[in-house]
């Protein structure tokens, strides 16, 4: 089994869904690599790209078509001006040409060269697609490849075409392996031997510097969310409410940046009613930015961005546990917890539905913050079940395919279920427990393969169906 640092499952991303739009960014900046491998992108005249399945049918409102495009064109997510997102779009459109891979101009008319094929699904994965690439001698190449969650993606020739080569010292492929390496070499605290076990991809600081790296990606793009005002796109007039909520609970404070803002979180009132609305407001923030194609952090997916924030936050404002090394512990063991759900079950709402996604952030942050709040590597992995728990069979059902409704207040959800379990988690000996890890993880898997396609991401059920919205 494949091993995967805890910074492939939190990592920098781009809204409003990983699968959906970080996916076929990742598989057409893959294609261009294909192409200058085999041959050059220099000697190609047109390139086809066609989505099948989930991707095609909730395509248009998770932006799957912008990020076909602007990967094609060789734009990087991690590094594009996001505000420039639109105005690249039509460019392309308008101008109906693509600079392929940044290299070479080629003709290309959106509906022709792109197309969203709504009414077949690939085999292999529900999020198929296929680019085909036809060059000046009129020979072709053709590459399928997969979203399966989180970005990741796979083709059907090869398991996955992010290779994960890299066989760490403590293999930890289940909640069983983390239990038995931290009993024989006597380690208190989970987060000690996922470092050890980080240590297969980069240095120990190293590790500790990319974690609060992404604690403060987390805190940007919580303050991006609580500033902004005004209506998400996509046709559903969905108002943002992260900016009322944070204005209400400061009244008339004043801040002229993120650490005076955060400093006033810290310094805010603290009773319970006001301390839950903080959270729901964190999960919020994130989320809407997410929903507007903003720069989150993708924790496991985009759709459940704003969960390990949401609490990771409540952690830092409303807790004692707020040093560097607290952040790190959380995150390591919240990416922990997401390593054994990709490797055991999903985080593909196209394939395990929304527990696929928002369930598990909810165990991951679970985790995260039992870690940090002094709870035994038992109790760490009894929250994470916990709070699995109680998401099994959530289903996947965007309305007008967007991840706005029910997704964004999902997410505040997810945030108070972690909590939860964290505290149910140290307040219980894990030794009387009836249920695993382990055991609900392949209880989640076998949920999803039992779960209607309708409730998979192709908003041809629940929610999706049952509220009529009129195309704008």
């Amino acid at each position: 089994m494949e091993s995967i640092s805890v910074f492939e499952i939190i990592k920098v991303g781009i809204g409003p869904s990983s699968s959906h739009t970080m996916g076929p960014w990742n598989a057409a900046s893959a294609f261009i690599r294909i192409l200058n491998r085999e041959r050059s992108v220099a000697e190609v005249k047109e390139v086809f790209l066609e989505f099948f399945g989930s991707l095609a049918k909730t395509g248009i409102g998770h932006g799957t078509d912008i990020a076909g495009m602007l990967g094609l064109n060789g734009e990087d997510f991690k590094t594009i001006d996001t505000t420039k997102i639109d105005e690249k779009v039509a460019k392309i459109k308008n101008d109906q040409i693509l600079n392929l891979g940044g290299e070479k101009e080629i003709p290309f008319i959106y509906g022709y060269h792109l197309v969203l094929n709504m009414q077949k699904s690939l085999d292999f994965h529900p999020n198929g697609m296929i680019f085909r690439a036809v060059f000046e001698d009129g020979t072709e190449l053709v590459q399928d490849f997969y979203s399966v969650g989180g970005g990741f993606i796979a083709s059907q020739e090869k398991n996955s075409i992010q290779k994960h080569c890299i066989r760490t010292l403590y293999p930890c492929h289940h909640g069983s392996d983390i239990v038995k390496y931290c009993e024989k070499l006597g380690l208190k605290k989970m987060s000690d031997l996922i470092l050890m076990n980080e240590e297969s991809w980069r240095t120990q600081e190293e590790t500790r510097q990319e974690a609060l790296y992404i604690w403060q990606q987390i805190k940007e793009c919580i303050y991006k969310g609580v500033n902004k005002e005004g209506t998400l796109p996509g046709g559903l007039n969905v108002s943002r409410r992260a900016a009322g909520i944070n204005r209400k609970l400061l009244g008339d404070k004043i801040y002229r940046n993120l650490d005076e803002w955060f400093q006033l979180v810290v310094d805010a009132e603290e009773n319970f009613t006001n301390i839950n609305k903080w959270i729901a407001c964190f999960a919020l923030a994130v989320n809407e930015e997410n929903a507007s194609f903003g720069r989150i952090i993708t924790a496991p997916t985009n759709g459940a961005s704003g969960v390990i924030p949401a609490v990771l936050m409540y952690s830092q404002a409303f807790t004692p546990f707020t040093s560097e090394d607290d952040i790190v512990r959380f995150l390591l063991v919240a990416g922990e917890i997401g390593t054994l759900f990709k490797k055991n079950a999903t985080i593909s709402a196209a394939m395990g539905g929304c527990q696929a996604e928002v369930g598990v952030s909810s165990a991951m942050a679970a985790a995260g913050l039992t870690e940090i709040l002094g709870g035994s590597v038992g109790q760490v992995l009894m929250a994470a079940e916990i709070a699995m728990e109680h998401h099994l069979g959530l289903t996947c059902d965007p309305i007008k395919g967007l991840v706005q409704i029910p997704c964004i207040e999902r997410n505040t959800m997810g945030a108070i279920k972690a909590i939860t379990a964290a505290n149910i988690a140290l307040e219980s000996d894990p030794g009387k427990a009836k249920v695993s890890l382990d055991e609900v993880i392949q209880t989640m898997w076998e949920t999803a393969l039992s779960m209607s396609d309708r409730f998979k991401e192709t908003s041809e059920g629940g929610l999706a169906i049952a509220v009529n919205v009129p195309e704008c």
